[in-house]
């Protein structure tokens, strides 16, 4: 689909995935009881005037709910960027992408594609159906932030605010403004439809489509086991029982400052000398975690632990090293 405004002279591409934003419920006053990913993206885009000099070009990548985004999306979704990215007319593109995974998302886009034009990532925490969604207002701020000149990387529009793909987090289950940048803060906002940048735009590696080669190889397995009050090793253990698809890596979600459960830590210390790689990642909402000498498992900074595992991921792909927050 493609919707022009007057002058047609860039194009922005909207890329859907489904998500709460493209979500249906049975009635106008229910929030919470819809399904998602059921509104075509460029079903979204109507009634959405696009910013003077660009069209715009919609192109449905997946229609699920995003607490099921798995690996084949990701992929999918990295190369139609990488596709619509190295066309000389496009200016950015803007994701259409459901809350519960949204940050995952925007953290392996980051890592992968690193883009010099801008790639923005929006939602809702509303379905399509509400009283008022809020759906349309995010779609319209993202399209500015992607036709902005100069802006470049991974971003989340939500609520009004830009953040880094790297830093973002959602922060709450219900409320409009659900995402944050921790001890980063925002980029910018979205005033008016005019951006107000606040800090520069994330940046990463330069771009090589290398990368984009890798992670269509068979991804390892990495799970997250959480520290708390009697924890025991037990998890660990069964996670590397025999199987048809081996555990490669392990992401611990610590206490504090990357502290682990004694008997966690002997399970994970132990596994790691049988060749697992082990992180750890804070469960802390903010900060990151401080090393210390003496640490016998590597920890990931500021990284979240479900970032911390793509992040895994990747390095045991051979795509990127562990990247420190803008904020750290």
């Amino acid at each position: 689909m493609t919707h022009s405004s007057s002058s047609g002279t860039r194009r922005v591409v909207v890329l859907g995935t489904g998500g709460t934003i493209a979500g249906k419920a049975a009635s106008s006053g229910d929030n919470i009881g819809y399904t998602a990913g059921q509104v075509a993206v460029a079903d979204l885009l109507g009634g959405i005037e696009a910013p003077a000099g660009v069209t715009l070009v919609a192109e449905q990548v997946a229609q699920l709910d995003s607490k099921d985004m798995d690996a084949h999306t990701w992929r999918e979704l990295a190369a139609r960027c990488a596709h619509w990215l190295a066309q000389p007319d496009v200016a950015g593109i803007v994701i259409t992408h459901g809350t519960d995974t949204l940050e995952e998302t925007a953290f392996f886009l980051h890592d992968v594609l690193a883009p010099a034009k801008p790639v923005v990532l929006t939602c809702a925490m509303r379905p399509a159906t509400a009283l008022s969604p809020d759906g349309p207002q995010n779609v319209r701020d993202a399209l500015a932030v992607a036709s902005t000149p100069g802006a470049q990387g991974v971003t989340v529009v939500c609520a009004g605010t830009i953040h880094s793909g790297l830093d973002v987090q959602k922060v709450h289950t219900y409320r409009l403004d659900a995402f944050a940048s921790g001890d980063a803060g925002p980029v910018g906002y979205v005033e008016e439809g005019e951006v107000r940048r606040v800090r520069a735009w994330p940046q990463g590696a330069p771009f090589d489509a290398a990368r984009l080669e890798a992670v269509s190889k068979p991804w390892p397995r990495v799970e997250i086991v959480m520290s708390h009050a009697g924890a025991s090793g037990a998890i660990v253990e069964a996670l590397l029982l025999p199987s048809a698809e081996p555990l490669r890596g392990l992401v611990v979600a610590t206490t504090g400052n990357g502290t682990v459960h004694h008997a966690l830590e002997a399970a994970a210390l132990k596994a790691q000398d049988g060749g697992l790689v082990v992180l750890r990642a804070t469960r802390c909402a903010n900060g990151r975690i401080l090393p210390k000498p003496g640490d016998g498992l590597r920890d990931a900074g500021a990284l979240t632990p479900v970032k911390a595992r793509v992040a895994l991921v990747l390095e045991l792909l051979g795509v990127a090293a562990l990247p420190e927050s803008e904020g750290g």
